[in-house]
């Protein structure tokens, strides 16, 4: 039995999928559901109110989008983990999103037991990028990369230049984060205790510049290869 409870939050505006979510999470007796949200306004006051552990966004909702509630939500109350419900043709919206500070993205057509374990790997303090998304949010950062001068990128770009370089392992921990896997994943791919993997991650963010797990995937991506 599970002794720690996950206070989630639901930002969806299809009454059907937020109750049907809400349904799903309730189930488990690790996750009790404290709030429902039908738009952006409504998730941003509902957090601030309840304070969940974790937010379950959608991106596309009336009165104020995802990318809008993310953004003053993690700015308020950086102890709470944003979880983005998106579609595959989100390219841009998910990048907005990684940039106000979502920490995990998940397919809208992602498997329930993908979707449990991404909230309780939050709680822990994890993040998670499907393979397919995270493609998506490297390719728009090499495309910026390519394009705009730096002053027009995100604000990640410009601090590769000031990267650390890495050790052999800790390259090999940055291109596991890339493919969207877990610290618990990491470990089983590398041999490494769970424990000695987040350690890694920690100090793989301080030698990059990254505040999170998925800002230092997507920050990898700008890192000239003499840096890493």
């Amino acid at each position: 039995m599970r002794s720690v409870t996950i206070r989630i939050l639901i930002a969806e505006d299809q009454p059907l999928v937020r109750r049907g979510a809400a349904h799903l999470l309730s189930l488990e007796s690790d996750m009790v559901v404290v709030g429902q949200a039908c738009n952006g306004r409504e998730a941003v006051e509902m957090t601030l109110s309840l304070r969940p552990d974790v937010v379950l966004m959608d991106l596309h909702m009336p009165v104020k989008g995802g990318v809008a509630a993310t953004r003053e939500i993690t700015q308020a109350l950086p102890a709470t983990q944003i979880l983005v419900l998106t579609t595959l043709d989100d390219d841009e919206t998910v990048f907005e999103a990684v940039r106000a500070g979502a920490q995990a993205y998940l397919l809208k057509d992602a498997d329930e037991g993908e979707l449990l374990e991404t909230v309780r790997a939050l709680k822990r303090g994890e993040s998670h990028l499907t393979p397919q998304i995270a493609r998506k949010v490297m390719d728009q950062f090499r495309r910026l990369a390519d394009g705009p001068p730096l002053t027009q990128v995100s604000r990640l770009t410009p601090r590769a230049a000031d990267a650390e370089a890495l050790s052999e392992k800790e390259e090999r921990i940055l291109q596991l984060i890339c493919e969207g896997m877990s610290n618990r994943q990491i470990s089983q791919a590398m041999f490494l205790a769970e424990g000695t993997v987040k350690n890694y991650v920690s100090r793989i963010m301080a030698k990059l510049h990254a505040n999170t797990r998925t800002e230092l995937a997507a920050l990898s991506r700008g890192i000239p290869p003499q840096a890493r």
